[in-house]
């Protein structure tokens, strides 16, 4: 994660140096609010990043300038084979930007909820429940 953090920290000072220099030159405030937003939602990414390699016992592959190719094979993660859950993701998403571009409120709120649904259970999938006594 240091990696991805030393980028975000880049980005950020970009951002913020460009938004200052902007500020400057045009004097137009939509350009001057969109890239100081723009800075703090990457400094926010920055700050994750930065926190979750603190955190990490064992550094990755990625942050090892000494390390092989070799050294990150292996099992990525579980991926569900044959989970329907996605799909549901997606199409409540799309129904919740179709009620926003044509601005339905009525299929907004049952496109939210179709939404909280779907996310619900694709991350409940495999939850077993506890051994009951």
């Amino acid at each position: 994660m240091k990696v991805e953090s030393r980028i975000f920290a880049i980005i950020t000072a970009f951002f913020f140096l460009a938004a200052i220099v902007y500020t400057v030159l045009s004097h137009e405030p939509v350009g001057i609010a969109a890239l100081f937003l723009t800075g703090g939602l990457s400094l926010i990414i920055w700050t994750y990043f930065a926190f979750v390699a603190r955190r990490l016992e064992q550094p990755r592959p990625e942050d090892e300038p000494e390390a092989e190719v070799s050294d990150g094979a292996g099992d990525v993660g579980f991926f569900s084979p044959g989970s329907y859950w996605p799909v549901g993701v997606a199409a409540a998403t799309a129904l919740c930007g179709v009620a926003l571009a044509f601005w339905h409120v009525w299929l907004l709120v049952i496109g939210g909820v179709l939404l909280l649904l779907a996310v619900g259970g694709l991350v409940f999938e495999y939850h077993i429940r506890p051994a009951e006594h």
